[in-house]
């Protein structure tokens, strides 16, 4: 386990999630709880993006500037140990959906809620590709006696297509490209894995044989630990970064299979979140969600760098 010196750049957000590092220094992310889109500023200001309301959980940025969001349609909330956690369904939670929305305006466009008359549960993280397209993670809704079956989607941008590619996932959460964008990965929560699938083209998968693979993808690693994942970041070597609920950190993962390392992050058991930017790409920003928290740390090893930039950003 290692363990590197972070600092915090604000405070009192509502279940952070979603970082987006942006050329100005400063990170949007979403308000979970808040039903928001916020940026934060290099000095820790706070500044209002937009409000889709509902339950926004992770955020990508096209190649057109706009931001797509992943919105679960709603959470409850509970207190324990002193944070307010996610818990159960909303009475007036009425399915998911991805958003459009111009960071410049804040205007909120629906771009899907279905996948062939299929409603959306709950899309949790979302990835766009270098086609005009996005893999997005749909977990799902958990309620007291039953649970969704989730899996992995792509669509377009345009709001052209929208396919299920892989299904079912047991609560599948972050979702990451490789820096050549020739594989696929998806972090299980409950299940504490991490799963890689070859691209054969935008939106396709090759999948492996079963029943050697039960669900066409490759098994990178799984947590001897009881752990829970939840978003991931991908390094500009491959390395896959998940973010590890109740141990607390980051766990690093070999894109060939296998633990790299786990980095803690001190006195935080919900660090959900991370992306990278900064000179070199050499600072990691991960969302503490359960304090209501951004952080910020010198990382290792370079992030992956992202083409797309914000519009006006």
């Amino acid at each position: 386990m290692t363990l590197h010196p972070h600092r915090i750049l604000t405070t009192d957000l509502r279940y952070p999630e979603g970082p987006v590092w942006l050329a100005d220094g400063s990170v949007i992310v979403v308000e979970v709880r808040g039903g928001t889109l916020t940026r934060v500023h290099p000095d820790g200001r706070k500044q209002l993006v937009a409000q889709p309301g509902g339950g926004p959980n992770g955020i990508a940025v096209g190649a057109d500037g706009y931001l797509y969001v992943c919105n679960n349609g709603g959470l409850n909330w509970v207190e324990r140990a002193g944070m307010i956690l996610p818990h159960g369904v909303p009475a007036d939670y009425r399915g998911g959906r991805i958003e459009r929305i111009d960071p410049s305006t804040g205007k909120v466009d629906l771009l899907y809620d279905q996948v062939n008359g299929v409603p959306l549960k709950g899309p949790n993280d979302i990835v766009c590709d270098a086609h005009g397209g996005f893999w997005f993670t749909d977990f799902g809704k958990v309620r007291e006696r039953d649970a969704d079956r989730g899996g992995l989607y792509y669509a377009k941008c345009d709001g052209s297509l929208i396919r299920e590619v892989v299904y079912p996932l047991v609560t599948p959460n972050g979702v990451g490209l490789s820096p050549d964008g020739r594989n696929v990965y998806v972090a299980e929560t409950d299940s504490a894995r991490l799963w890689a699938w070859s691209i054969g083209a935008p939106g396709e998968i090759v999948p492996e044989a079963w029943p050697a693979s039960p669900n066409g993808g490759r098994l990178l690693y799984a947590s001897p630990d009881y752990v829970r994942f939840d978003s991931l970041g991908v390094e500009a070597d491959g390395n896959i970064c998940v973010g590890t609920l109740v141990k607390g950190g980051i766990s690093v993962v070999s894109p060939q299979g296998g633990l790299v390392e786990f980095i803690a992050v001190s006195g935080e058991i919900f660090p959900t979140n991370i992306c990278f930017g900064g000179p070199g790409m050499k600072k990691a920003y991960i969302t503490c969600s359960g304090r209501g928290e951004l952080a910020e740390l010198d990382w290792p090893r370079a992030g992956a760098t992202l083409y797309n930039k914000v519009r006006g950003g």
